[in-house]
């Protein structure tokens, strides 16, 4: 935790303090941004309060009052939920406005952390609550150079295990040779554990109508055989299997013949024309130093597809932030899902991935896009056409 530039980031902000509270380890991001280590006990309700100005103050129950001590500041403690109650208010005196893990009517998800009856609580002390997002995105999601290096590795050892997929399917099919979808995920896994790749899961490998569900992943149990005719999505995710190292994340469509049926190189068309405009406005918008929300990306892409009177079959937000883990916390290029007006920073990278998904089969591309102080660009390949396999 860098106390100096959490409370510069207040000041900033005109926010009076930064309360952090959990119970039983449901605020992942509180442990994270802290560096609460992960062997501390906290079986009881604790709360640690950052102000502007001036010093952090902790408060614990007796029975745990190690909790927090990884982190700076004074230590109050309680036992009794009247004694709770007193110290809280206490900590929280002088503030007017305080931020939280919180987000107004749920609109970003991955913020909204504490419960509900929390934060009537703490509203009872007479301060005004406002969401953490940006808070979070400046100290949780934001890469270092070292994070940007390992990902664009990551990046190229992924993108030469898609290109050996897709010729291994080519292979398979011009053999005549049975081939299903789990095969080719498994295929992807044993690139990956050769290449020093994780994944938390994954990937999707789906052909035709299964190309249309988009978070779906085949099976031993559950699959489809690959053969000429079909369209096949491949999407993939993985990072260094090294200590801090982020995801790339990128899905490319193909068809198993020469010939690409002109509805299907119809709707890849305008995935892709989707996708750069999406990724177009970032950069363009970034060079000129303008600043940017992730609803207005999702809008770009959004305008493409709706044009061609898609818009229905696009039913999932356009991008979502990159990290540690696949899906981030930083902001989420999303008019649809939800309103996300978080600004795209510097140190960013998130995803850009519209899709169409007809009954018969679906289209993706994904790409990621970094943004630095003076640039945004893709990290990796960008698909220009459907692979023929």
């Amino acid at each position: 935790m860098n106390l100096t530039q959490i409370q510069e980031a207040l000041r900033s902000a005109n926010i009076d303090g930064w309360l952090f509270f959990d119970h039983h380890r449901r605020d992942s991001l509180a442990y994270r941004i802290l560096g609460i280590p992960s062997d501390a006990m906290v079986s009881r309700r604790w709360y640690y309060f950052i102000p502007a100005q001036g010093e952090p103050c902790r408060l614990v129950h007796k029975i745990e009052s190690a909790t927090l001590d990884a982190v700076p500041g004074s230590k109050l403690t309680y036992s009794s939920w009247t004694d709770q109650q007193q110290k809280l208010a206490q900590i929280l005196n002088g503030a007017g406005t305080i931020a939280m893990q919180y987000s107004p009517r749920c609109a970003v998800p991955y913020v909204s952390m504490v419960d509900a009856g929390t934060i009537e609580l703490v509203a009872a002390t007479g301060v005004s609550i406002v969401t953490s997002a940006d808070l979070v995105q400046q100290f949780d999601s934001l890469w270092s150079a070292e994070q940007f290096q390992m990902h664009v590795e990551a990046g190229k050892l992924v993108d030469q295990a898609r290109r050996e997929t897709f010729d291994f399917v080519a292979e398979k099919i011009r053999a005549g040779e049975p081939l299903n979808e789990f095969q080719v995920q498994q295929f992807i896994c044993m690139r990956f554990a050769q290449s020093g790749l994780i994944a938390d899961h994954g990937p999707i490998v789906a052909v035709n109508a299964n190309a249309s569900d988009p978070h779906y992943e085949p099976s031993e149990t559950k699959n489809s055989p690959i053969k000429p005719g079909d369209v096949l999505l491949i999407d993939c995710w993985a990072k260094l299997n090294k200590p801090s190292a982020v995801y790339y994340d990128i899905t490319w469509t193909g068809y198993c013949g020469d010939v690409i049926p002109d509805e299907v190189k119809n709707i890849f068309d305008i995935v892709r024309d989707a996708r750069k405009a999406a990724s177009q406005l970032v950069i363009n918008r970034v060079a000129s130093g303008q600043e940017l929300a992730g609803f207005e990306v999702d809008d770009a892409a959004r305008e493409i597809i709706n044009g061609k009177g898609f818009g229905e079959y696009f039913v999932h937000r356009t991008g979502h932030s990159i990290g540690e883990e696949v899906h981030g916390t930083g902001a989420n290029m999303d008019n649809l899902e939800s309103h996300d007006e978080r600004r795209i920073v510097p140190g960013s990278c998130f995803s850009i991935e519209p899709g169409i998904y007809l009954p018969h089969f679906g289209i993706r591309s994904e790409v990621n896009v970094f943004v630095d102080s003076v640039r945004a660009l893709v990290t990796g390949e960008e698909q220009e056409k459907m692979v023929a396999i």
